[in-house]
């Protein structure tokens, strides 16, 4: 893979949290790529340091050692500022539980980044409705929705903003296998576009829809033969 492909290159990352007078090591010597149209499963069991890898690619912490590559640009030598406005350009985000404001309707669920970045922009809005296949509730509430739906919203919210990387955490952790195949299916025409998606899941089905599934212990990735997770269903 050229390194122009790469949207995410972690080397020795490591994050660690002083407890005390312990040392607790939540990424021990990370070392991860995602290319462009890539899709990822991350899978490990709690505490493994899924959330944690997350949370580092996305921007919302920075390493205590180590590179990390997001788009060609080494993240950890921003400023806060300076971090607040990569993740808004380029990274977006799905969680488990939505996270929709209520109240608002489809379309303007999905127009809140656009707001906040001052980019109205109300025929992307609809286009990106379309791409998610909900022109049909463009107008509805969040809890006029299924399950399946709302996720649909929360994806198309999170790519508004034409980001080149989708972090998902869990995103089918509250759906049925039907629903969650669609959601998949879904990704898959993104992908197909150049995102590059990272899942992290418990869900070692999900996992295997995806393109490489990489699975942690303790804070780094593991060889297929120290794998608990697929001795499990092997």
């Amino acid at each position: 893979m050229y390194k122009e492909d790469l949207l995410i290159e972690a080397r020795d990352v490591w994050r660690s949290y002083t407890r005390g007078s312990e040392t607790i090591h939540a990424l021990a010597g990370m070392n991860l790529t995602l290319g462009r149209g890539e899709m990822i499963g991350i899978v490990g069991r709690s505490g493994s340091g899924k959330t944690t890898f997350l949370n580092q690619v996305g921007c919302l912490d920075k390493p205590t050692s180590g590179t990390l590559k997001i788009v060609g640009r080494d993240v950890t030598k921003l400023s806060e500022n300076e971090l607040v406005e990569f993740r808004r350009d380029h990274i977006g985000f799905i969680f488990q539980l939505f996270y929709l404001i209520p109240t608002l309707t489809v379309k303007e669920n999905v127009e809140m980044p656009l707001i906040f970045a001052r980019k109205r922009d109300p025929d992307k809005v609809m286009d990106m409705i379309k791409k998610v296949e909900l022109e049909k509730n463009a107008n509805a509430l969040p809890g006029q929705l299924n399950g399946g739906d709302m996720q649909r919203v929360a994806i198309a919210r999170a790519l508004i903003n034409d980001p080149q990387i989708l972090l998902a955490d869990e995103p089918t952790g509250r759906l049925e296998h039907k629903s969650r195949d669609s959601i998949v299916e879904l990704f898959r025409r993104f992908q197909s576009e150049g995102l590059g998606i990272i899942i992290a899941t418990h869900d070692l089905g999900l996992a295997q829809m995806t393109d490489r599934v990489i699975e942690l212990k303790d804070g780094c990735v593991i060889d297929r033969e120290e794998s608990y997770v697929f001795a499990e269903v092997e």
